[in-house]
């Protein structure tokens, strides 16, 4: 411990090597003084449920039923985090479900929200989502904005906790890599970071943890340039998706009980 928080004191990340990604995650958790330190709880077959887009979707068999396998994780960084889940926590036989759906906007979620979200009765709900709110509006002709993304973010997590109120949430950043094929800076910037703005302050006022995607990426590209970690930006390569996993783990206090 000693030696991390001698490590995040010095606050520089020349030098690092790519197995330091631990060291990044915590780095992007630990710089957040509003997180909440007492972290995820598990119990005996806790169900942990990853909701979101394309990024968590990550080509999963949409057609799998079965908790923790490949088919019903995929390929991104649910998978990575499901794994090192359930290695940490055996004893308590999580069970770990994806239903993350390419596309999805909010509005999108909360259609599906019944089946997808409330039916497996999560103990933990972990939901990434923001990204194409803000980018379908440059590529797909959406017309939605920060404020309604706020409003049907914030009704979709009131709506959840009605139905669930012991739901332990996991509101995770939507971010963009700069320098990714998809990430036209003048159009991306400052205009997602407002995005990124509302979905921290709903996290804060719904008590979920939240996940600092954005500022590790940031720190990532000071490695290695930003289509290492993501050819467009915007949907993670391996490298990116164990990052986020990594950030995801830190931020959930999972990889440390």
């Amino acid at each position: 411990m000693n030696t991390r928080r001698n490590f995040l004191r010095k606050g520089m990340w020349g030098g690092l090597s790519l197995a330091m990604l631990p060291e990044i995650a915590a780095a992007a958790v630990n710089g957040r003084h509003d997180m909440d330190a007492s972290g995820i709880s598990l119990k005996q077959n806790s169900v942990i449920l990853f909701q979101g887009d394309s990024i968590t979707d990550c080509g999963r068999n949409r057609e799998a039923t079965v908790c923790n396998t490949f088919d019903m994780l995929g390929p991104g960084y649910a998978l990575f985090a499901a794994t090192q889940v359930m290695k940490r926590h055996a004893a308590l036989q999580p069970k770990i479900y994806n239903r993350g759906i390419s596309g999805n906007k909010v509005f999108q979620l909360r259609d599906r929200w019944e089946t997808e979200a409330l039916a497996f009765m999560p103990d933990v709900l972990s939901i990434l989502i923001g990204v194409n709110d803000f980018w379908h509006t440059l590529s797909s002709g959406y017309k939605g904005t920060v404020e309604v993304y706020d409003r049907d973010l914030r009704d979709l997590l009131k709506y959840t906790k009605e139905k669930l109120p012991a739901v332990q949430l996991v509101l995770c950043e939507p971010f963009a890599i700069r320098g990714g094929s998809a990430i036209d800076e003048p159009r991306w910037f400052p205009a997602f970071d407002g995005y990124r703005a509302a979905l921290k302050r709903i996290a804060e006022d719904f008590g979920a943890t939240f996940v600092p995607f954005q500022s590790a990426f940031d720190a990532a590209v000071k490695l290695a340039p930003a289509r290492y970690w993501s050819a467009d930006g915007v949907h993670p390569d391996l490298p990116g998706r164990q990052l986020m996993a990594e950030v995801w783990l830190e931020a959930t206090g999972l990889n440390r009980q």
